[in-house]
């Protein structure tokens, strides 16, 4: 038995590694273009905010360095890797459902013929997952708005930071979420209607 795991286990996650564009030929143009335009955006916005790691993990070898070697902890780590974290998260929802790496708990759902996971998948994104987004997106742009336009500021610790940047992720996450969500739309539709996945 191998000592390495097995990435490629369907269990796992879907784990969808192909490049944006490698889509069927009798795929309509209009929706190969729409379905690569948006993968594409969703792959570059998931390569920008990956480097949200590099000032996370510094922020936290600052505090761990001060707080232990010289026994100064900072005021501002917690906060900062509060934020970091939240926005590495909300930005990057989009670029995992593009990968399909969002949990799922398909155990009945994965043994189903194509055509019927195309017609859930579509049914599923046009009932729940736009109306629950865009419901969504009103409550974050107006917790964001207002975390704005009254200065708020967080009172876990003594820094005290300004709130309204970390709270207008929570919309701007939401927004990359709903365009993701087309692709994931139209790649359900043509599962719906020709039986296989793109």
């Amino acid at each position: 038995m191998s000592d390495t795991p097995d990435f490629s286990d369907e269990l796992i996650a879907e784990r969808r590694s192909g490049s944006p564009g490698n889509l069927p030929k009798d795929m309509p143009p209009w929706m190969a273009r729409t379905i690569t335009w948006i993968d594409t955006f969703s792959l570059w916005v998931g390569r920008t905010v990956c480097w949200l790691v590099v000032p996370l993990f510094m922020v936290m070898v600052i505090e761990i360095v001060a707080r232990y070697a010289f026994v100064a902890p900072t005021m501002w780590a917690y906060d900062m890797s509060r934020f970091l974290a939240g926005a590495l998260f909300m930005l990057g929802a989009g670029y995992a459902l593009s990968k399909g790496v969002h949990i799922r708990a398909d155990f009945i759902y994965r043994n189903w013929p194509a055509r019927a996971q195309g017609t859930v998948d579509a049914v599923l994104y046009v009932v729940f997952y736009f109306p629950g987004l865009l419901v969504f997106l009103f409550m974050a742009t107006d917790f964001a708005y207002l975390s704005w336009f009254r200065g708020e500021r967080g009172m876990d610790t003594a820094w005290m930071p300004y709130m309204g940047p970390i709270k207008t992720a929570l919309p701007a996450g939401i927004i990359l979420l709903l365009i993701q969500g087309i692709s994931e739309l139209l790649k359900s539709y043509y599962a719906a209607t020709r039986g296989r996945w793109p």
